[in-house]
């Protein structure tokens, strides 16, 4: 393959112009914990990341991901590689690191569309609330979101789950899927041209597994089921990685997220809930909090059922989450300028009966 079916395109082209001289382009299809595997022109190399990139990087989120374009120094001899730096990125999905309090995990870079997976296999794992969060996070990574409702050989009413998911995101493109037994799984080639990139997101046990074999043509990811005691998908995907497609184009899997933990911006919240933004519009005064206050539209929808009131609360859970995650963005960033900028102190001494205070 060349590097234009591998996603190579001019914004690329014009960041790599200051390492052409010294290094190749590749680009990242697999982390590992302690190393990486990247694919260029002359082929697939494990990889290491070099130590200035290491000494640069403040967070976790500046290390290279799956998806990446980097510049690398081969080792051919070895057949290694050194990832001497990371490109700009020009799509990216986060999500808050579980059990942190500010720093940023990158599931996947360099994206166009976004795969979110749900199964329609159990009622346990349709939910609208965490489709929501999905297409707030993917609205903020920059790509495509397009919506898979999976399994749709054991579900007879799956239009019922499309009109619901209609109610929240009217304009979302949405395609009710089979990947095992490939039903309507031929659609999905529409964004899986040459140099496209999807992403496939979703809990564990939705069928990301299933729908990359059958998208590829070939049994490269181990499948599991979903147990039938609590409606949860086995992990059989436990690292991030990058398949190329035969005609051109990659698809990203990912292991099965249980939390998905805000990273995002405002916009990206209301853009989701735009109905909600919408009736507060409607309010009679500008600084209503839909509570108490006269006039509410907000919950004068709530009380009539025009408005949903778990699609509420979850969009108000969602912005205490995003809130809060900005104010201990601020709290870190304060204490990293005070160990930067230490104010000077001034020394005297004590003044006694025979000596005066400096």
């Amino acid at each position: 393959m060349n590097l234009n079916e591998l996603g190579w395109n001019t914004f690329f082209e014009k960041h790599f112009e200051e390492y052409k001289d010294k290094y190749i382009p590749a680009r990242v299809t697999r982390h590992l914990k302690h190393h990486y595997q990247v694919f260029c022109e002359e082929g697939e190399y494990t990889a290491k990341i070099a130590g200035s990139i290491r000494h640069r990087a403040k967070n976790k989120g500046m290390y290279p991901a799956v998806g990446d374009w980097v510049a690398i120094k081969l080792r051919k001899e070895e057949e290694t590689a050194r990832i001497q730096e990371i490109l700009p990125r020009q799509t990216k999905f986060s999500r808050k690191i579980i059990l942190s309090a500010t720093d940023e995990q990158v599931v996947a870079t360099n994206i166009t569309t976004v795969f979110i997976v749900t199964s329609l296999e159990g009622e346990k794992d349709f939910n609208l609330r965490r489709i929501e969060r999905y297409l707030a996070l993917a609205k903020e990574s920059g790509a495509h979101p397009v919506l898979l409702l999976n399994k749709i050989d054991v579900c007879e009413n799956y239009q019922e789950y499309i009109e619901k998911v209609r109610e929240i995101e009217p304009t979302l493109q949405i395609h009710a899927v089979s990947a095992t037994e490939q039903l309507g799984t031929d659609e999905l080639h529409q964004y899986l041209g040459k140099g496209e990139t999807v992403a496939l997101l979703g809990s564990s046990g939705v069928g990301k597994s299933a729908l990359i074999n059958t998208l590829t043509g070939d049994y490269i990811s181990e499948t599991g089921e979903v147990r039938e005691y609590d409606g949860t998908g086995r992990h059989t995907t436990t690292h991030r990685e990058l398949f190329w497609l035969e005609g051109g184009g990659a698809l990203i899997d990912t292991p099965g997220m249980r939390e998905l933990q805000m990273w995002t911006n405002e916009k990206s919240i209301n853009d989701s809930f735009s109905d909600i933004i919408a009736l507060g519009e409607q309010c009679r005064f500008g600084d209503c909090k839909h509570i108490t206050e006269p006039g509410c539209a907000v919950q004068n929808a709530i009380e009539s059922e025009e408005l949903d009131l778990a699609r509420y609360e979850n969009y108000l859970k969602l912005k205490e989450e995003f809130d809060s995650l900005i104010k201990k963005q601020e709290q870190v960033a304060k204490t990293q300028e005070k160990i930067n900028n230490p104010k000077k102190k001034t020394w005297t001494r004590k003044s006694n009966k025979r000596n005066r205070k400096y």
